[in-house]
C-alpha cells in the first residue's frame, strides 16, 4: 500500500520559505529523492522510506529518519501549529 500515512504530518520549508506538508511515506520519499544533494542523512531518509514502502519497517520509523534528515538540513518546521504568515501583534494590544 503506497499511501501509508504518518500519524502526524511532517512540515518542511521549501522554495522561498513556504511550508509544505508531507502526509505519507510516498510524500517523504519523493521529497527526499528530489532534494538537491547526496548527504548521508538524505540517503538514509530515502532508504527508510523505500523500506517502509516495501513493508520492511513501519511508517513511523521512516518518518523519524526523514525528520532527522530535514532537521539536519534546517528545513524542518519545528512548530507547525503557528502559521508562518501570522503577523506579530503590536505591543500596545
Amino acid at each position: 500500500m503506497l499511501a501509508q500515512p504518518f500519524e502526524k504530518p511532517v512540515h518542511v520549508w521549501v522554495g522561498l520559505g513556504f511550508p509544505r506538508q508531507l502526509n505519507t511515506v510516498v510524500d517523504a520519499y519523493q521529497f527526499a529523492s528530489e532534494w538537491g544533494g547526496n548527504s548521508p542523512e538524505q540517503r538514509a531518509a530515502t532508504r527508510a522510506c523505500k523500506a517502509a514502502l516495501a513493508g520492511d519497517v513501519d511508517p513511523e520509523t521512516a518518518r523519524g529518519v526523514f525528520v532527522a534528515f530535514a532537521r539536519s538540513k534546517d528545513i524542518l518546521v519545528e512548530d507547525a501549529t503557528i502559521p508562518w504568515w501570522r503577523p506579530k501583534q503590536p505591543s500596545y494590544v
